[in-house]
């Protein structure tokens, strides 16, 4: 990924977008060609160098039983929105802005690994689970399904695990405009609602990043 220095993601920035209640793109090159998966992952930052990322796949998805040749990707996408020059108070001053968009994403590399047992397909499910509905007043759990039918659901699926390699992450939020232009953009942002990217912007202007920030 093409990442300039002002746009490099520092480590607070990588750590949000890898422990966030999210769904990803798994991408794995097989011997039948690029296979793509959009997904719930949970961040596992205990296993390996740089921990890992859990998620499953439907038991008739090819992409679990195709063999991944070499690194495996995972595509995590933050907060996004396009950004109107009209919110530049330098477009009052000579006009020589343009449109942009401004987002946040880490490409997340590594070995590819299989879990096709109960044990810890079940254990997967209810941490994902509880990291869904920590936010919710009335929190669902597995054991409020049948225990027959969870087994059912669990039989269905197969467990991935990708133990995490190297991070490359950007965080594009207008790092790069005077301080008047990103106060037009945070407003802009915030009426239009885009909130959360609103904040990212607001943050990032606190923060300078390292030339080696966005690497892992």
């Amino acid at each position: 990924m093409y990442i300039p220095a002002h746009f490099a993601a520092g480590p607070d920035v990588i750590h949000d977008l890898l422990t966030r209640p999210s769904a990803a793109n798994l991408v794995t090159m097989s011997p039948q060609g690029l296979l793509a998966t959009f997904l719930p992952l949970i961040y596992d930052p205990a296993i390996g160098e740089h921990g890992a990322l859990h998620g499953h796949l439907a038991r008739t998805n090819p992409q679990w039983s195709e063999p991944a040749i070499g690194e495996s990707l995972v595509i995590i996408q933050g907060a996004d929105a396009y950004i109107s020059p009209s919110w530049y108070a330098s477009k009052e001053e000579h006009g020589r802005v343009v449109p942009t968009w401004n987002y946040s994403t880490a490409h997340v590399y590594g070995k590819l690994a299989v879990h096709d047992d109960a044990a810890w397909l079940g254990n997967h499910v209810r941490r994902l689970t509880e990291l869904n509905e920590a936010r919710s007043e009335r929190p669902w759990s597995a054991d409020d399904a049948p225990e027959r039918y969870v087994s059912g659901q669990l039989r269905a699926i197969v467990g991935i695990e990708l133990v995490i390699t190297r991070i490359e992450a950007k965080a594009k939020l207008s790092q790069n405009r005077p301080d008047a232009d990103i106060d037009g953009v945070v407003a802009g942002l915030d009426a239009q609602g885009h909130k959360e990217i609103a904040a990212d912007v607001a943050r990032a202007r606190q923060v300078r990043p390292r030339r080696d920030a966005g690497r892992v």
